[in-house]
């Protein structure tokens, strides 16, 4: 099939400047073909905004391209080198049950990578069989796209299919691949195989491509790679602000989980928090809680500083004075983060201007929550209709002497108290990707063959804030269990 058929019928429009760094970074590689591909879900919207033909895609050969078994003309598939840092121990890794296909230009000249996960082994594979089960990839689905939905920056999924084949995992799951799609791959762990086990000039190539790609406006005759660095620690700091603010627990906050872009990667063991508690833990391998909710913002300064490492030899010839460069850069990470976080918490709470006791009220209300064992993203949606007696606040005399607290603080503001209701809406979600209900649709889907339940759950978490009537019943918590809810990485 020519390159221009290709244009007409699905709308590919590729380029492939990954393949065009240095060898060291990459592994040119194909997807092991499958037997019997099987299209579960297509992101029409996704693919409408990436100038693809969603009607072509769901034919036999688009099919093929997310099941690897067909390359679409242009493409070079390649596997990424990358290192990183799995629960604090460095170790060399890479792409080993995904492939990067190529990378789509749209209409409006945006570049975003498009990536087979589960396409068989690669070179990095580590002895796996770099396949995936059905489950795990509908969960990145599911929860990737509400999170786009929740304005939270992600990678993005487009399409899921089933291989037709088994996979062993403690049992004989059904196979499947997803289609992923993201600003770009390059991660702190690609910076930390560089450092490591390159040479300095791929180190300067690797971050000059990085600047080309997601920071255009930095200007040449600054110090490029501490404006790098600066512009990673903003983007990281508003990023895990935005998780802190809905309960999201990523779950795997490895140093090859943090995106240079921005954006949020690799939902395996990823859940939302219903009570709110600081130390909630929903992956089964984080066993001491090192990436418990509360912990998230000091692993991502943690994660930052192994970037700032790798960097040394391009900040400055003196290493003393590199160094001071990058503890300097590192150093206002928390104080951006704490920034983000709070001018969030102050917009759930319908507050627009800064007070000095901000801090203590939102606090005061997170400390009460805990206590109580109140539901986090519940709680904040009461206060925004003013149905608190729902709440197992309601009552306490802690609260009541909070709410008084928190009335005065809104009528000391010039804003309307509809400006501030209003504000609220569009800051606290009427639902999230509740665990329960995102186990009952995955349950559906794979033992039953039922993607109705996947289905209507994605059409409630497209529109979080709507508040619509459709939402109320996934607002409903999970029946009370003895047995904590653990979440697994889905290899």
């Amino acid at each position: 099939m020519t390159k221009r058929k290709d244009i007409i019928e699905t709308g590919w429009n590729l380029d492939n400047s990954y393949a065009r760094l240095p060898k060291a970074l990459f592994t040119s590689h194909s997807p092991t073909p499958v037997r019997s591909p099987k299209l579960i879900i297509l992101n029409d919207p996704l693919a409408t905004s990436l100038g693809l033909n969603a009607e072509a895609l769901q034919s036999e050969d688009g099919v093929a391209v997310f099941a690897g078994n067909r390359i679409p003309e242009g493409a070079l598939p390649l596997a990424q080198a990358y290192a990183g840092h799995q629960f604090g121990n460095f170790t060399r890794l890479g792409d080993g049950r995904a492939l990067l296909l190529s990378e789509q230009i749209t209409p409006l000249g945006e570049r975003f990578d498009i990536q087979l996960k589960g396409s068989g082994r690669t070179p990095y594979s580590r002895g796996g069989d770099g396949r995936a089960a059905l489950g795990p990839m509908l969960r990145e689905y599911i929860i990737s796209e509400a999170m786009h939905a929740l304005g939270i920056p992600t990678t993005r999924s487009l399409a899921v299919v089933t291989t037709g084949e088994s996979i062993i995992r403690e049992t004989d799951l059904p196979g499947a691949i997803l289609t992923r799609v993201a600003a770009s791959h390059l991660r702190v762990g690609t910076f930390q195989y560089v450092a490591k086990w390159g040479t300095a000039q791929e180190l300067r190539v690797l971050a000059d491509y990085t600047l080309k790609r997601h920071f255009p406006g930095v200007g040449a005759d600054e110090n490029r790679y501490l404006s790098l660095l600066q512009e990673v620690i903003k983007r990281q700091a508003l990023l895990i602000a935005k998780w802190q603010l809905v309960g999201f627990i990523h779950g795997v906050m490895n140093t090859d989980n943090m995106t240079i872009s921005g954006e949020t990667i690799d939902y395996g063991p990823c859940a939302f928090m219903d009570e709110y508690d600081p130390a909630t833990v929903f992956s089964s391998i984080d066993i001491h809680g090192r990436y418990a909710y509360g912990n998230q913002p000091y692993i991502g300064g943690w994660n930052l500083a192994r970037f700032a490492e790798t960097l040394l030899p391009l900040l400055h010839a003196d290493q003393e004075q590199a160094v001071k460069l990058a503890q300097d850069a590192i150093s206002e990470f928390m104080e951006l983060y704490h920034h983000n976080w709070l001018a969030g918490m102050r917009a759930k709470l319908g507050i627009f201007n800064e007070e000095m006791q901000d801090k203590s009220l939102i606090e005061d209300l997170l400390s009460m929550m805990q206590k109580y064992r109140a539901d986090y993203t519940n709680t904040f949606r009461a206060l925004t209709f003013d149905t608190t007696e729902d709440t197992v606040l309601f009552g306490t005399p802690e609260f009541a002497q909070w709410h008084e607290l928190w009335q005065a603080r809104l009528g000391r503001q010039e804003e309307s108290k509809a400006s501030s209701h209003q504000l609220m809406r569009n800051s606290n979600p009427a639902l999230i990707p509740r665990n329960h209900r995102v186990e009952a649709a995955l349950e559906a889907a794979v033992k039953q063959g039922d993607y109705s339940v996947m289905e209507r759950l994605l059409g409630v978490l497209s529109s979080p804030y709507a508040h619509s009537h459709e939402q109320v019943d996934y607002c409903t918590l999970p029946a009370p269990s003895t047995r904590p809810y653990r979440t697994f990485c889905g290899t």
